[in-house]
Order: C-alpha cells, then structure tokens, then sequence
C-alpha cells in the first residue's frame, strides 16, 4: 500500500509562532517539514505539504488541505514556548485521543527524540486543536523542543539531521506497509494490571519521578511501560534506572 501523508509548518507567514532571541518558531517548523518530507519521498510516501514557503494559513485551511487530499495522515510541526525563558525542556506529540496507530506512532517520535538527548514530555491528548479535530485521517502534532529553552536550542541546531531522519523513521516504522521495514523498539514494562485504577496509580508514580511512562491497553490487560528505544543498550540503562528506583521491570519489544 502507497501512503499519503500531509505534513504541516504549523504557523507561517504574519503569525510566526513563538519568538525568542529573533528566532521565529515558523521557520524551524518549516525547515524541519521539508526535511522530513524529502526522507518519506525518498522511501516511497506521497507528501503533500500544506505550505512550502512563508505564507499564513488558518488551522482551519490547513485541515482542509488534508481533507480534501484524501490524505492517510496529517502530521503538524510545531516548537513549543513557556511563560518564561528557559522554563522547561523537552519534547511531546500532541494527539486527538490516546488510541490507535497514531497513538503508537506518537510515542514512537517521541522515543527516538528522546534518545537525542531531549527529554520526553510523553504523548498528550488535546482533542479542541482544529488540526486534530477537523481532520478526517490520524492526525499528530510534534512539538519539538520548546523555542524558548537554551537547551533544547542547542540540541535543535546541533541535531537538525538527527531530529529530521529520527522522526521520519519513527513515521516510517510504524506504517503497516510491506515494502517497508518496521523498526524493533524495546521498552521497559514494570507492571500489568488487570483493574484500570492500578495500573494508573503505577502510572502517575512513575511520571511524577520524571519517567517518560504510557499506559498499553492490550488483551485485556492495562500495561505500564517507560520508553520507546531503537538500542537495546539505551533499554537497559532505563532499566537499571527503574530499578534502582525500587520497581520490578522487564524489557518487551514492539
């Protein structure tokens, strides 16, 4: 199956996103969108891009595109901002609901941003964002780093490459698609809970201490699992780290 995915430089023209420093959020979203695209092109996906230039679009435009593309995905690149300079740091996927492929192609981004070196602020549900709402295929949207933050900056401009052919892998990877070879991710399970409420007290516990942990709803069984990792070496580390924390853990793939 030939897949047809939108991609979205969130913002653009008079709306520049956040700026910091000069820096304007719409031309980082930009340049990681093309080069996103040009990776997805070269392994056979039909991109079609809501803007390759520095024109505005209203959210609302943005979805019809993808609509009107009769597109399989829509995925949206944007930079984060905090109140203040240098609050926080990290990475995070937006989505409508926690459920689907999107989902798991969403915590798959973010596993292999987080091995980077950014820290992973996990998969979040924001269902009143037109481009998540209005969009009639999977949708996501990458937040990639906040523009405010020093740190995450650097890790932007010293790791544009990286970043680009990270995510485009994780797009890639989780695709059902024959022709297309789906990457191995280990992840660090530390527990299995047959009632809901257990399962998300391990959950909140566990992100209150800083691990980027999901909740997997699989044959009836709620499973608490803590990264998204290409290397098994990377797997382990986490795991050590868990442990050393006081839980009971297990390296699984996907």
């Amino acid at each position: 199956m030939a897949y047809k995915i939108v991609l979205d430089a969130g913002h653009g023209g008079t709306d520049p996103g956040a700026i910091y420093k000069e820096r304007k959020e719409k031309n980082d979203n930009l340049e990681l969108t093309l080069a996103v695209g040009k990776i997805l092109e070269d392994n056979g996906i039909d991109v079609v891009y809501t803007r390759t230039t520095d024109i505005y679009q209203t959210p609302f435009e943005k979805a019809k595109i993808a609509n009107e593309a009769g597109a399989d995905y829509f995925i949206s690149f944007h930079r984060n901002s905090s109140p203040e300079e240098n609050q926080y740091q990290g990475v995070e996927v937006l989505v409508y609901d926690k459920s689907g492929i999107k989902y798991d192609m969403a915590q798959n981004i973010v596993g292999a941003l987080g091995e980077l070196g950014f820290k992973e602020l996990g998969v979040n549900a924001r269902p009143g964002l037109v481009v998540l709402r209005k969009t009639r295929m999977p949708a996501l949207l990458v937040e990639t780093g906040f523009l405010n933050s020093d740190e995450d900056n650097k890790l932007y401009d010293e790791k544009q490459k990286e970043i680009a052919e990270a995510i485009a892998t994780s797009i890639l990877g989780t695709l059902n698609d024959e022709t297309i070879e789906q990457p191995l991710y280990y992840r660090v399970q530390t527990g299995v809970f047959r009632r809901r409420e257990n399962a998300d007290r391990m959950l909140y516990q566990l992100t209150d201490q800083g691990f980027p942990a999901f909740l997997l709803y699989e044959g009836d069984l709620y499973k608490v699992q803590v990264g998204a990792f290409q290397q098994i070496g990377n797997a382990i580390q986490m795991e050590q780290r868990l442990r050393d924390a006081g839980y009971s853990t297990i390296i699984v793939t996907k």
